[in-house]
């Protein structure tokens, strides 16, 4: 793609794919975890430095008074580096959570609907039993409805 057009963007496929992310921040992590080494190095022979540079009439700590705003400004700058690479670290996982979220949602969501649709489904009800009319005859009168001795009209007992 050319560096020319206006829809370039170079970071767009790796932002597109959670590997590649992964990949990227990772090599991004490596230099600054080099940096940091770097700085660590300066940071001592900095400190080495500004604690033996002694003025005529110093006391002894005057020197090392001195160098504590240097110590600290670079431990400062330590600290930053090393919260930056957890950082990075960090927002790779996060960036591969964000895919598997992603995948996931459509099945909890399936899911939802189901639980959803069985929740307010009216409860199953059992057969009306069958009560023949009052006023027709039905072919199962026989059988139908409780009789008791005293009422049995044309038929007879056993």
């Amino acid at each position: 793609m050319n560096s020319n057009d206006p829809n370039h963007a170079p970071l767009r496929d790796v932002a597109q794919n959670p590997e590649a992310t992964a990949r990227y921040l990772a090599d991004v992590q490596r230099v600054l975890l080099d940096i940091g080494r770097n700085l660590e190095a300066l940071a001592a022979e900095t400190r080495v430095h500004c604690r033996d540079t002694h003025v005529e009439g110093d006391r002894f700590f005057d020197a090392w008074m001195r160098a504590q705003p240097v110590e600290k400004a670079l431990k400062g700058v330590l600290k930053h580096v090393e919260g930056v690479t957890k950082g990075l670290e960090k927002s790779a996982f996060r960036r591969r959570a964000h895919d598997e979220a992603v995948l996931n949602t459509a099945k909890k969501r399936k899911e939802k609907a189901l639980e959803k649709k069985r929740k307010n489904a009216p409860p199953l009800q059992a057969a009306p039993k069958h009560l023949p009319d009052q006023g027709a005859h039905n072919q199962d009168s026989d059988y139908g409805g409780p009789t008791s001795i005293y009422d049995l009209g044309d038929r007879e007992s056993a």
